[in-house]
């Protein structure tokens, strides 16, 4: 019987560019960009002033895609601002958990490494996404509702040194706030551990049963754990996205009551 390849944490190294590594979940990050790019330039070219099939079914997607991102937005103007960024992370996100289900994935070695792994059990890959899930909201946000309104939603400091000619009550009131505020900052970088740790655990433990449950049986058993990682794939993709429109609808989003404070 031969020996089972248990997937560890770390991706595993399986060749130098000089002295850079490259390991397996790169592999698979080429490829995912490589199929964007040949999908990317064959859809251009189907787009006509007269659709054809392929032209009416991304149109038909994109729509229903709008309605589902408008629902969180509110806006048809935002959607569209955001679109560029959140459907990157959705296809992105979504081909390389699927590319990790292609056969020969965990099966065909370079030395004692898989060449194959899916790219999303690479926490490195993760963290990075999560922080640029999270990094834009903040410029957008800064962008959108301009620099002092934006960090007033975490430290109003301001507010504080104005309560100083208020009264006790009105200073305690503003420290309070302060330390809402730095609630608030230590929550944004939660999001980064939250996002990245989410999507990793579910594609990484994923990849481990079907690789133990593969070595039950060649293809009759694990077929069944390959649809559900499909349906995972999917589910994974649609959280990451939905969360980084929340993320960037909120922080576009001016708080209640500046409207009137800038009337005043």
């Amino acid at each position: 019987m031969s020996e089972i390849h248990i997937p560890t944490l770390a991706p595993e190294t399986i060749f130098h560019i000089g002295k850079f590594p490259i390991t397996n979940t790169m592999v698979n990050v080429w490829l995912a960009i490589a199929l964007f790019l040949i999908l990317g330039l064959f859809l251009r070219k189907q787009i006509k002033l007269k659709p054809g099939k392929t032209q009416n079914f991304i149109e038909y997607f994109l729509e229903k895609l709008f309605v589902y991102f408008d629902q969180v937005t509110g806006s048809r103007k935002k959607t569209m601002q955001f679109l560029p960024i959140t459907g990157s992370i959705f296809f992105f996100i979504l081909l390389s958990n699927w590319l990790g289900l292609l056969p020969g994935t965990g099966s065909i070695f370079v030395g004692e490494a898989p060449l194959l792994r899916p790219a999303n059990t690479d926490l490195n890959l993760t963290v990075a996404m999560a922080l640029v899930s999270v990094i834009s909201s903040h410029l957008f946000g800064l962008f959108s509702v301009g620099v002092f309104t934006h960090l007033n939603k975490f430290i109003q400091i301001g507010t504080f040194f104005k309560s100083l000619t208020k009264g006790p009550i009105a200073i305690f009131t503003a420290i309070i706030e302060l330390v809402v505020g730095l609630i608030e900052i230590i929550s944004e970088m939660a999001k980064v551990l939250s996002l990245s740790l989410r999507l990793f655990g579910n594609i990484f433990a994923g990849e481990v049963l079907i690789t133990v449950i593969s070595s039950i049986a060649v293809a009759i058993v694990p077929a069944p754990f390959m649809m559900l990682e499909l349906l995972v794939g999917l589910i994974q993709a649609s959280v990451f996205t939905m969360l980084t429109l929340v993320y960037l609808t909120v922080l576009t989003t001016k708080p209640h009551g500046s409207h009137d404070e800038e009337k005043h």
